[in-house]
């Protein structure tokens, strides 16, 4: 009879403790100390290192903030630091007696991991200094060389929970700050003398003219100019240079007219002061590059823990083992400096470097990285693995046959989209409007010098230098960059990581959805598992998993996950046979897993109906077959009512690189109207992006895989989906945390909502801008009301902008 049996019935109910330092259940009760559990060795290790130390207010912090530690074994795994050559690309500085280095540490999550590793100095006399950067979840540390080596730190930092993520890039050159200093630094200065200026302005502000003595007056007018010179010719430099850089290029852009405004306003100022006619506005123009400058640092700010820009270099280990084939002799190199006939050794999840060929007896290479596979290929001694390829298992040893430079991996940066700039859409529009605006300010502003000058001279100037102050479009150039500002910040704050804010206009206008589906629409490391047959008993899964634990096939691995409740015994025989199963003897009982004419030599006729789309694992026990384990793709939650609420509104495809194993289920999902493409090879993503490009539609990809990156990059807007956005990722526009994923519709209506108050926004600038405009043509503004108008304006829309995103946002059910 068969039957689908619940698996977490058979099991064991009885309460199992929680991990000390990391949380996860201990299934084995004699791993303890004092009244404490761990689920491994491991925990219990860092546990006792923290308390010889006195470090255990770690955990004082925060419930369980530790890593888990199981299966945490690091060996020679930093033996490249002991490379002198590396190490010192590597550091910041050093010398005989100190180095100092900054590492990326993905593990950082919690004010523990903080504290602890800002305490480390006190595990180790050689170790001088260490400061955490939460936001890049980097560390940096000072230490001595001559008591302790950057390999010991490294391995140092493993065994806290938080091993360093190094890779060939950082070879290659250090990260660069994205903040830029000098804006920062204009910024202070500006804010500083704005404050000032005020402050000497009060007098002015409260019409106690006859509380100053008049020689007070005119100290304090020179002393305003003084401040007001740094704010000129520092603070707006950048302005005037691109206005400058702008006309000699023939085009007009936003920084001209704001140039031609705070000229305006400086020129006046000067004049009044000098000529003892008024008090000048040096105030609002301090106060006007003030929001400026603040408004361009919200534009350009970006996450600085994310990195949108990859290459193949990313993801290879930063140096290898290399043995040469004329000797035994093994050292630490490079992945760049490899040769052919180099001999390397690759270890468990990592990624082979370079075309190769396997010389260890077997190995297991999961492409999905690269091809989109989904599961591993299984390869024999003399076959030919392509660089990419993440081995999964024991080391390996392989032969080079191309350099890094010259293999597989590479062609997917061979094409030229990956050389192309991504147009700027909002600037482009912005300038458009610029060059209009501006012609017609300065037509407007010489028409009223003119007309004046006919009328009444006493006004021309008056009139004259008020349309140039009023038309300085401030207001627009503020809205734009704190509503896309404050629209980054909500979607981050929603696990959505925008390269920049000129991504917000293209996820508005996108027209047609493609996804990728291993690692994006499924968990990569996760599977839909249920045993069909009798129903398992503990015992018997006890025997089961404690024969898959020692395998390292892909299936084994599910397995064993799965029935993660279940214990561990010992093993009196093993044995595993390529392409068929495995076979031993627990606990006194004859076992066998795989095929079903491994473990049943002469199957019986079955009615049970074959799952094309799933994967089976048959098992015996003392020649009794128990049924089988079907193992199916886990496909994300909330999957189809995600798709069923983007397809309301967009067309939707699936391309990926697995086989069609899974096409009925896929069609369940996506409906009938959907495109699905099977066994697509990179190039071949790119071209369907490219052609449905060719065909008027913008295109967004979602994708997760090296092999998504020439489509990623091909799209109007790449998304890339990813588990840790820390980890790497490939080259995109966005990074969409997993646990984000359910929002992707939320997300695209809410960029397409932002867009509108965007619009709405420069509606309310400029009739500010016209109307002032109309009134000191007229000669009813003068520069003073001018100057006063000017930054209410500008705050104003401000406030309108960022109250409409909150308030949208949380119409969208977003995090605000």
């Amino acid at each position: 009879m068969s039957n689908t049996s619940s698996l977490t019935a058979g099991t064991s109910t009885s309460e199992v403790a929680p991990c000390y330092h990391c949380g996860e259940p201990c299934p084995d009760a004699r791993i303890a100390k004092e009244d404490k559990h761990f689920c491994c060795q491991g925990c219990q290790t860092v546990y006792e290192i923290l308390a010889e130390n006195n470090l255990c207010n770690y955990y004082a912090l925060e419930k369980n903030p530790g890593k888990p530690q199981k299966n945490r074994d690091f060996g020679d795994r930093f033996a490249f630091l002991d490379n002198p050559e590396i190490a010192q690309t590597l550091l910041n500085f050093q010398s005989d007696t100190m180095s100092k280095a900054n590492l990326l540490l993905p593990n950082v999550h919690c004010s523990s991991c903080i504290w602890l590793l800002e305490n480390i100095y006190r595990l180790h006399p050689g170790i001088s200094y260490s400061r955490v950067n939460f936001m890049r979840r980097e560390l940096s540390v000072s230490f001595d060389p001559r008591q302790i080596s950057f390999r010991e730190v490294a391995e140092m930092l493993s065994r806290l929970g938080y091993p360093p993520q190094i890779n060939l890039q950082d070879l290659k050159a250090k990260k660069q700050q994205s903040e830029n200093l000098h804006l920062l630094y204009k910024i202070g200065i500006t804010g500083f003398c704005f404050g000032n200026i005020m402050l000497l302005s009060f007098p002015d502000y409260l019409a106690v003219e006859d509380w100053v003595d008049e020689s007070y007056k005119y100290f304090f007018g020179y002393l305003n100019i003084l401040l007001a010179l740094p704010v000129f010719f520092y603070s707006s430099s950048d302005y005037f240079r691109s206005a400058y850089q702008s006309l000699r290029a023939g085009a007009i852009n936003l920084d001209v007219p704001i140039a031609l405004g705070i000229l305006a306003l400086f020129g006046r100022s000067l004049y009044e002061i000098i000529s003892v006619t008024g008090a000048g506005y040096l105030d609002s123009l301090a106060g006007l590059l003030f929001f400026l400058l603040v408004g361009r640092w919200v534009q350009n700010r970006t996450y600085e823990s994310l990195s949108f820009e990859r290459d193949y270099a990313s993801y290879f280990p930063l140096a290898v083992k290399v043995r040469q084939a004329s000797s035994a002799e093994v050292e630490i190199r490079t992945v760049t400096s490899l040769k052919k006939n180099d001999l390397i050794q690759i270890r468990n999840q990592e990624l082979v470097p370079a075309d190769s060929i396997l010389l260890s007896e077997r190995a297991f290479i999961d492409y999905s990285f690269v091809s989109g596979e989904a599961e591993p290929l299984e390869k024999i001694q003399g076959d030919y693995i392509y660089a990419g390829g993440r081995q999964i298992g024991p080391s390996i040893e392989l032969a080079v046959q191309k350099e890094v430079s010259q293999s597989y991996l590479t062609q997917l940066w061979n094409s030229e989209i990956f050389q192309e700039e991504a147009p700027q859409k909002i600037h482009r529009h912005v300038s458009l409007f610029s060059k209009y605006f501006t012609f017609g300010t300065l037509a407007i502003a010489f028409g009223a010098l003119g007309f004046w000058a006919w009328q009444n001279p006493a006004l021309m100037w008056n009139a004259f230098t008020a349309v140039l102050i009023v038309a300085c479009p401030c207001a627009l150039a503020l809205s734009t960059p704190y509503a896309l500002g404050n629209t980054m910040r909500i979607f981050g704050r929603n696990h959505f990581y925008l390269k920049n804010s000129d991504v917000v206009a293209h996820l508005a206008e996108i027209q047609h959805l493609v996804f990728d589906k291993t690692g994006t629409i499924t968990h990569s490391q996760q599977a839909d598992i249920q045993f069909v047959g009798l129903t398992l008993r503990p015992e018997e899964q006890v025997a089961i998993k404690s024969l898959t634990v020692h395998s390292t096939h892909p299936l084994s691995r599910k397995i064993t996950a799965f029935l993660e409740e279940a214990n561990v015994l010992p093993v009196d025989y093993f044995k595993e046979i390529d392409g068929q199963g495995l076979f031993g003897r627990v606990n006194g009982q004859r076992l066998r897993l795989g095929s079903r004419h491994f473990v049943e030599p002469a199957p019986a006729e079955s009615s049970a109906p074959e799952v094309p789309m799933a994967s089976r694992v048959y098992v015996s026990l003392d020649g009794q077959m128990l049924g089988y384990f079907e193992v199916q793709n886990a496909y994300r939650p909330g999957l189809a009512e995600l798709l069923q609420d983007l397809q309301k509104h967009y067309p939707t495809s699936l391309i990926t690189g697995d086989n069609a194993a899974e096409k009925a289920r896929l069609e369940a999902l996506f409906g009938p109207k959907a495109e699905l493409c099977f066994q697509q090879k990179p190039i071949q993503k790119l071209e369907y992006i490219r052609t449905k490009q060719a065909e008027g539609q913008k295109m967004l990809m979602l994708g997760d895989g090296l092999n998504d990156a020439g489509a990623l990059r091909q799209s109007d807007v790449g998304i890339a989906l990813t588990e840790d956005t820390t980890s790497f990722s490939p080259a995109c526009d966005a990074i969409l945390d997993a646990k984000g994923f359910g929002r992707l519709a939320q997300f695209l209506h809410f960029s397409r909502t932002t867009m509108q108050v965007i619009r709405v926004s420069f509606g309310i600038s400029l009739a500010y801008n016209l109307f002032g405009i109309a009134f000191a043509v007229s000669g009813t503004l003068s520069p003073v009301i001018a100057a006063i108008l000017m930054p209410i304006s500008s705050v104003t829309v401000v406030a309108f902008v960022v109250a409409a995103t909150n308030l949208l946002a949380k119409g969208k059910g977003l995090q605000v």
